[in-house]
């Protein structure tokens, strides 16, 4: 698959062979959902926690005679059903973590890479480098590229100055090719490659 490079400022700058086996795949929903899940399930913290009848301070004493009142029976007032009781079956501190198989994980890369040059989203730039960390010149650039929304990866070292420029730029995220993962690239409307990125990219699915 032959796409063409450009640069930052929108100007031709040859072509690179991009590989079939990396952006060339049907892709999957199935496969890209499993990622996308697990990924989420990841970030996810926890923290959330709820008292339930045993974590509430309160007396242990009943609450009154067991029979005469013609009320029902009822002994703790830390049941749920009790205005300050605990809560039942409540949150509770604890990891959503799953695991997913390492292939599973780096086909759904390959699937969500595919989509976005299916989609036609995808623009393969020489080199993401800025001589000022200036960002209303970075803001010029996007436009004359078209992008409003988009993922920017750069190679292992990101331009210090593109970085920083790039950095108050609403829906513009930038990553090194470290941080490449499938939901960055599926929240994001185009794809911005680095030929350092693609380069990158080819040698770890060789």
């Amino acid at each position: 698959m032959d796409v063409k490079i450009t640069t930052l400022g929108g100007k031709e700058a040859g072509q690179v062979k991009l590989s079939e086996e990396i952006f060339g795949l049907e892709p999957r929903e199935d496969i890209l959902q499993r990622v996308v899940r697990w990924q989420l399930a990841k970030k996810q913290q926890g923290t959330h926690q709820a008292k339930g009848r045993a974590d509430i301070a309160r007396t242990g004493a009943k609450m009154y005679k067991q029979k005469g009142t013609g009320r029902a029976r009822h002994s703790s007032a830390r049941a749920p059903q009790f205005r300050g009781g605990g809560k039942a079956h409540g949150p509770v501190a604890r990891s959503h973590e799953h695991d997913l198989p390492k292939k599973v994980r780096a086909l759904g890369l390959k699937h969500a890479l595919s989509a976005k040059a299916k989609s036609s989203s995808l623009i393969i730039v020489d080199e993401l480098t800025l001589a000022e960390a200036k960002t209303k010149a970075l803001v010029a650039n996007f436009a004359t590229l078209g992008l409003t929304n988009a993922l920017v990866i750069g190679g292992a070292e990101l331009d210090r100055n593109f970085k920083l420029a790039a950095t108050n730029i609403p829906n513009i995220d930038v990553l090194p090719i470290q941080g490449i993962n499938v939901y960055d690239i599926l929240r994001r409307g185009t794809l911005v490659l680095s030929k350092a990125a693609v380069e990158a990219l080819e040698e770890r699915f060789k």
